[in-house]
């Protein structure tokens, strides 16, 4: 077995979901799954089949978004997962929505940071082992940290 990283391709004001999937409905689901809980959402969705045709099937609203997905999906080339990649929404916004899709099985990440995937490649085929979201800490918050925090949450009407 070997170890490869493939660096996700976000585009610029956008936020991904990675996840795995089950089934060949997935897409069409995602799709709807979204576009019933954020209407003006962009979006586009790649669903990566491990078995029968074993191709990426993708949905969504946003040609360019769509495409990207199929570029984060075929990079990946890892089987039964999907690549959400959503604008002019916050992940936080959909993601129950996608936990409650019954063919969805886990959510590896959902970020608007740079991600690198860790992905297992055998005789089979390739799978995602995990994931680097971001950068590593810089230091633990102080006061003054805690209460921009505190506002920026009550800014965005997350919290009262």
């Amino acid at each position: 077995m070997d170890f490869t990283v493939i660096r996700m391709d976000i585009p610029e004001d956008s936020n991904i979901i990675l996840g795995q999937s089950h089934f060949i409905k997935t897409a069409e689901d995602l799709y709807e799954a979204i576009a019933g809980t954020v209407s003006g959402a962009k979006f586009g969705i790649a669903f990566s089949e491990a078995s029968g045709d074993c191709l990426i099937r993708s949905e969504g609203n946003d040609q360019e978004l769509i495409d990207a997905a199929r570029k984060n999906s075929l990079a990946l080339s890892c089987g039964h997962t999907f690549v959400i990649l959503l604008k002019g929404a916050f992940p936080v916004n959909i993601l129950n929505a996608i936990k409650n899709v019954p063919e969805v099985c886990s959510i590896f990440c959902a970020t608007a940071n740079p991600l690198e995937v860790v992905v297992a490649v055998t005789e089979q085929g390739r799978g995602i082992m995990g994931v680097v979201d971001g950068f590593p800490p810089k230091g633990v918050e102080g006061p003054e940290k805690v209460e921009e925090r505190r506002r920026l949450l009550r800014r965005f009407g997350y919290k009262l």
